[in-house]
């Protein structure tokens, strides 16, 4: 999907974004060399970190702009917007660990009985989002590594991230998708 350079370009921008937008109240513009396949749409996380720690994370899961504009938009939203944090102040900027995830368009997994989730989700490949009425939660592929867990732990927690029960994806009325990412530190 993205090279190496261009994830690297995106990581530089997402950096560039937060640090003009902390320091100076700024949203920046596209750079003019900006490379073609980063104008296509496409879903973005950017997460940052701190001291290996999680200090922010926000993203779009669906394709609904342009990647470097998206990219540009999360980077300053994971950095000021995050509800879970306080906004990133500039005495931080220097200790950030930025990274970002370019995701492909959610796909519905489609099952008879849920059990049969087991078989369909991939640790470490797939994300996922869970959907049930009003309620929605999205986990990266990467949680599920980092954290040690088995498929079941992870449908677990992405139910509680979308507000619900741990158990509800159990439920027939709920909606399953599983994404793919490609990561750049």
């Amino acid at each position: 999907m993205i090279s190496e350079e261009e994830g690297k370009f995106l990581v530089k921008l997402a950096k560039e974004a937060i640090v003009t937008y902390v320091k100076d109240r700024k949203i920046i513009n596209v750079p003019d060399d900006t490379p073609d396949t980063l104008k296509g749409v496409m879903g973005a996380f950017v997460t940052l970190n701190k001291d290996g720690l999680l200090r922010g994370c926000i993203g779009y899961p669906e394709p609904i702009k342009p990647l470097v504009n998206s990219v540009i938009e999360v980077a300053i939203s994971a950095a000021v917007n995050d509800p879970r944090f306080s906004p990133v102040n500039s005495s931080e900027l220097d200790d950030l660990e930025v990274e970002v995830s370019v995701l492909t368009k959610p796909e519905l997994i489609e099952v008879e009985k849920p059990e049969e989730y087991m078989d369909k989700i991939e640790i470490g490949k797939d994300g996922l989002i869970i959907e049930r009425g009003p309620y929605r939660g999205l986990l990266l592929p990467q949680v599920a590594v980092e954290l040690g867990w088995n498929v079941e732990e992870f449908l677990y927690n992405t139910c509680v991230k979308a507000g619900l029960t741990a158990d509800c994806w159990l439920f027939k009325d709920v909606k399953i998708y599983k994404f793919n990412t490609e990561i750049f530190h």
